[in-house]
């Protein structure tokens, strides 16, 4: 495997502390040894393949999941648990022009569907994943910035001006917001790990540290080589996102960019802390800025709040960029200042050069198909994107909107394109002063 991250990255320091690992046990999957025969094999066991896994099951598929570290390694078990509206970098107005209004309507309603498709799968499948919040609430970080909410603010949002945050529970130096009724938090890691208890219950087989190397196509099937083992599929999913390699399959090389995103979660907030903030809300919420800060009172009291923003990996800037996420919490909640942050981690989401998650085939390899690049927003859309790809898998019509599926263009520089991040950065941290 070929990754562009030093593998510092790909290890267990970035993840050490996540909060999600305490909540719940992980399912003990097996590793992959010896030969195995499926209709569908699927790399990566997080949202998408798991989503993928399901529906294929439910279709009496055989399917294998393919997991290279352990179940909820990777960002599907790390994340925010924000279960919302998104998926893209792009506004509607940008995808209207792109492709049309029919289409950026269309997507629109999948980012709907997408958050549908979680609440029907967990009241399916009586999943408890500490379900909270009534959609999501965007804070203004400045005048301009509430400006632009009151010129975009449609009938599906409820516009909140500076003196009435207070009244709805939230506390800070916010100049306004503007919530939208779709969405929830959860608990990412007991989602994951409900919906691959539903899947294995259908026959689904998972393997972890079982990292697949090598996909070749021999005579009608394809061959997967994993470290012990080998595996023989009609078809195979890509469900890797930001912790894909440039070889499995070499046509990944360059079409996605993994980016850093850092949480924090303190211990549990007492009623009389809450109050000397005014932030009681139990909305899930985050700001106006191009590299947001996104934050949430969770039903145990604890406040959690991630940032983007890590540029580099290793043990000296993890430290650093801990340090930093610190920095802004405090800045941001400053009655909140002594409150011990008492879980810190870090992860990588993914993003495509047209901003816009990928769903399809990967070109001239009939049966080999991927799905990635949810820019922050994987709880709703890595679930979506992987139900279309069962779909697709099982020869149905997947019912995805144009954006959605247009073959991902190769960023520049190839494995070296990290390079055009720091300066991408800097104009977006200038964007939002």
């Amino acid at each position: 495997m070929r990754r562009i991250f030093p593998d510092y990255t790909y290890g267990p320091g970035p993840r050490e502390g996540c909060w999600w690992d305490e909540t719940i046990d992980s399912p003990d999957w097996s590793e992959h040894w010896g030969d195995t025969s499926v209709d569908v094999a699927i790399i990566g066991g997080g949202f998408t393949g798991v989503s993928a896994a399901l529906h294929l099951a439910e279709s009496a598929a055989s399917v294998a999941v393919f997991e290279a570290e352990t179940p909820g390694w990777g960002a599907s078990g790390r994340n925010g648990g924000f279960c919302c509206l998104g998926g893209s970098k792009l506004d509607h107005e940008t995808i209207t022009r792109r492709f049309g209004q029919s289409a950026a309507q269309a997507y629109g309603r999948a980012e709907q569907g997408a958050v549908q498709l979680v609440s029907d799968l967990l009241t399916r499948h009586k999943i408890d994943a500490d379900i909270h919040s009534k959609g999501e609430t965007q804070l203004a970080h400045s005048p301009r910035a509430m400006e632009k909410l009151r010129r975009t603010a449609d009938a599906s949002g409820l516009l909140h001006e500076q003196n009435e945050l207070a009244g709805i529970g939230i506390g800070g130096s916010f100049h306004g917001g503007l919530t939208l009724p779709v969405g929830f938090g959860l608990n990412p890691r007991k989602y994951l790990f409900g919906i691959a208890k539903a899947a294995a219950a259908l026959g689904v087989e998972f393997f972890q540290k079982s990292a697949v190397v090598n996909i070749q196509k021999v005579g009608p099937r394809f061959v997967l080589q994993t470290p012990n083992g080998r595996v023989k599929a009609e078809k195979v999913l890509v469900c890797t996102n930001g912790y894909s390699s440039e070889d499995v399959p070499a046509w990944m090389s360059g079409r996605y960019m993994p980016a850093q995103s850092t949480v924090l979660v303190t211990r549990p907030l007492g009623r009389a802390e809450q109050l000397a903030q005014g932030w009681t809300s139990n909305q899930m919420s985050y700001d106006t800025r191009n590299l947001l800060h996104y934050f949430r009172l969770m039903p145990d009291g604890r406040f959690l709040f991630g940032m983007r923003g890590g540029l580099r990996s290793s043990p000296r800037t993890e430290v650093a960029i801990r340090r930093k996420v610190q920095q802004d919490f405090r800045r941001m909640f400053p009655e909140w200042s002594r409150v011990e942050a008492t879980h810190i981690w870090s992860g990588m989401v993914c993003m495509s050069r047209g901003l816009l998650p990928f769903v399809g085939p990967v070109p001239g390899r009939a049966g080999l198909l991927a799905g990635f690049a949810y820019h922050g927003n994987g709880v709703a859309m890595g679930s979506y994107c992987g139900r279309a790809l069962a779909r697709m898998a099982l020869g149905q019509d997947s019912n995805l909107p144009v954006p959605m599926t247009q073959t991902p263009g190769r960023f520049p520089f190839g494995r070296w394109r990290r390079a055009i991040m720091p300066p991408a950065y800097a104009a977006l941290a200038l964007a939002d002063l």
